[in-house]
């Protein structure tokens, strides 16, 4: 399996038209060859699926990517029966400096950039 840490930033937004690289999200995930995440990968190992959200003006979010109505999502869970979705987005090909579609809750999307992605051994 080819696990990978990855920083996402966010993008340029009417708010922030250079981006932010303080408001970002950690993910460590496992990706195809295409640098699709591995869904098979994921349902075997989901507790190594990992996220952290970085905000400055906000506590840290931490939890895990899960799989939810065909989306990606960025789950907080604070007890075994009632997970928290922080944010949610669509499966495309991870590459640095490739961009997607993060929705948080209750917002619009915003754009985010693949800033950094290794290999974790």
């Amino acid at each position: 399996m080819n696990w990978k840490s990855i920083r996402l930033e966010l993008g340029k937004t009417h708010e922030f038209p250079n981006g932010s690289a303080s408001r970002a999200y950690l993910m460590r995930l496992p990706l195809t060859d295409d640098g699709v995440i591995d869904e098979t990968a994921v349902v075997q190992r989901p507790e190594q699926a990992t996220v952290r959200r970085l905000w400055p003006s906000e506590p840290d979010l931490s939890g895990h990517v899960r799989r939810i109505d065909g989306r990606w999502a960025c789950v907080a869970q604070r007890n075994l029966e009632t997970p928290t979705v922080f944010s949610e987005f669509d499966c495309l090909p991870l590459s640095e400096g490739a961009m997607l579609m993060l929705r948080e809750r209750n917002g619009p999307p915003l754009p985010f950039r693949v800033a950094k992605l290794r290999a974790l051994g």
